[in-house]
């Protein structure tokens, strides 16, 4: 039998600032709810045909390959800047296919990517699965990948996933709001995913709980909730699959950031600094809190990615089962010891791990890093944490990632961006955690900043490596030791002198300046110092994306 090939994809409107607001009439003689009408033939040239009617104030959204039905009135949470995020996350869940169904001995690639192979579907409308070995096609999407959305207010990313990514079974879109749901199986129907996706109005917990058993487990459970992902975190360790996938946001950027330590600790049961590494603390902190939770069922996290995006953070683990390696969890964790004088900061690890032969040792560690006062400035040390003290990526994984979406830069609205930060996580040092400014180790000592490229240098010139961060653009990740930096500062003052009349006894500056280098530092400038995403002048850190743009009010109740 001639296999069938599926056609080309209509070309669709991928800006969030086109909508379509005309309602348009019901086909006669069907309920709205359940008109499924054949779409018109379509041309490259023209836009995604609705399937079924508009309500009266209903507009329609297009993002990706999704046409998305809102409502005029603010029941269903939407934020149009998070079209980074399910970008993202459509990257990242591809990746994680193709992987997953390699394994199965299916190959998986979507339109667009260099190499094509041909589309073989089932039947026609039937889910997109490009496989270099059509006999085994419905074997592949039989065994494919099953995914949850916990919270998923209009649909619109459960439908992103169905249209866009490929080797899946199933994706359930669940909300606990009765008008979301609703909704969530209209748009499932206008996209024409009804095959594949399933609405849910269930409690998330509750719905991740009944599912934690060994053969009900979903290999991709995304959690985007409004504020904290806090109450779903334990459901969610126990419901995803061996080596399953776990996306979780975190909105509540406030508490984790350093405004409300106290809170914070409630939630995740750490305590966050106000700090200038804040960003990437926050990051540290929901994994250690995943990894906290997962453990209690021998069950750990392996990070793929993690990101600090706008006003949020953005993190997908890998949940893994394993007695032997959750012994491991209290070496990974760490308190910081954080100068509130001039900002210099300390880690202690939770536990100690040693390997003497095939022979694993595990104790308490030794401390503290620190004296009762800052070496540097005198001033007392606050403490925070714990926080996680491993890689926040698996840089092959995120190199996958990122050769796919540059292969394929018409796939995503926002390629550039993710392109962009990709390449700066590749750079960034995996074994060391948070970071300086440069601008804040100036501040401290009321002296000129100096050019980030001379700092770097100087670093490089002493023997010590250095990065930049996506979570900041002044962001100096190094292993040089505090004292080193302050040396470097102290240099560069004696060839941009402050008035040392004008400095307080008591203040930091006074104290560090008060101190001859030991550290001779050159500021000569390094090829190596400039980073290949700043030299390919790459989109590295967003502009505001629109007027008053950030988190967006909670969605009626419904």
């Amino acid at each position: 039998m001639e296999p069938l090939r599926a056609p080309q994809d209509p070309q669709v409107n991928t800006t969030l600032s086109r909508v379509d607001t005309k309602p348009q009439p019901p086909t006669s003689g069907a309920p709205m709810e359940g008109l499924n009408p054949t779409p018109a033939a379509s041309t490259p040239d023209q836009e995604m045909p609705l399937t079924i009617g508009l309500l009266p104030g209903e507009t329609v959204v297009r993002e990706g390959k999704a046409a998305i039905l809102f409502p005029s009135a603010n029941e269903v949470f939407y934020n149009p800047v998070q079209e980074f995020n399910r970008d993202l996350t459509c990257a990242v869940v591809t990746e994680f296919a193709r992987e997953q169904m390699a394994r199965r001995g299916v190959k998986v690639v979507v339109p667009g990517e260099k190499e094509r192979v041909p589309v073989v579907t089932a039947s026609v409308g039937e889910h997109l699965c490009l496989c270099s070995n059509p006999t085994i096609l419905l074997s592949s999407i039989q065994n494919g990948l099953r995914v949850l959305e916990g919270l998923a207010a209009s649909g619109l990313r459960s439908v992103r996933f169905a249209l866009e990514v490929p080797g899946l079974r199933s994706v359930t879109a669940n909300d606990f709001s009765a008008k979301a749901a609703a909704l969530i199986a209209r748009n499932a129907q206008h996209n024409e995913v009804t095959h594949l996706l399933q609405a849910s109005q269930r409690d998330a917990s509750m719905l991740m709980y009944e599912m934690r058993g060994k053969k009900d487990r979903y290999d991709v459970i995304d959690l985007d909730p409004y504020g904290s992902p806090a109450p779903f975190l334990d459901a969610a360790v126990q419901a995803v699959g061996e080596g399953g996938l776990l996306c979780v946001t975190c909105t509540d950027m406030a508490v984790m950031a350093g405004n409300s330590g106290e809170t914070c600790y409630s939630k995740y049961g750490s305590v966050s600094i106000k700090a200038k590494y804040c960003h990437e603390m926050a990051l540290r902190i929901i994994l250690h809190s995943l990894d906290q939770r997962a453990g209690v069922y021998q069950r750990y996290i392996h990070p793929l990615l993690c990101v600090s995006v706008d006003f949020y953070i953005r993190v997908f683990v890998r949940v893994h089962t394993g007695q032997a390696m959750v012994k491991n969890s209290a070496s990974k964790q760490a308190l910081v010891y954080n100068c509130v004088g001039c900002g210099s900061f300390h880690f202690q690890r939770l536990g100690k791990r040693t390997t003497q032969g095939t022979h694993i040792k595990y104790s308490a560690a030794t401390g503290p890093p620190v004296g009762a006062e800052c070496e540097h400035c005198g001033y007392r040390h606050q403490l925070g944490g714990p926080i996680w003290g491993e890689a926040l990526h698996d840089v092959s994984f995120v190199q996958k990632v990122l050769s796919a979406v540059s292969g394929n830069p018409s796939r995503f609205g926002t390629a550039r961006r993710i392109e962009g930060m990709l390449s700066m996580v590749t750079e960034e040092l995996e074994d060391v955690p948070l970071y300086y400014t440069v601008d804040n180790l100036s501040s401290t000592v009321h002296c000129s900043t100096p050019p980030l490229l001379q700092f770097r240098s100087a670093l490089l010139h002493a023997g010590y490596r250095v990065s930049l961060s996506h979570a900041c653009k002044n962001a100096l990740k190094t292993d040089a030791p505090p004292r080193v930096l302050w040396d470097v500062m102290r240099c560069w003052e004696k060839s941009n002198p402050v008035k040392r009349d004008r400095l307080s006894e008591s203040s930091p500056a006074h104290h560090i300046l008060s101190t001859e280098p030991i550290l001779q530092a050159c500021f000569d400038v390094r090829e190596d110092a400039n980073p290949q995403s700043r030299r390919r002048h790459l989109t590295r850190f967003q502009e505001n994306p629109e007027p008053f743009w950030g988190p967006k009010a909670r969605a009626n109740a419904g």
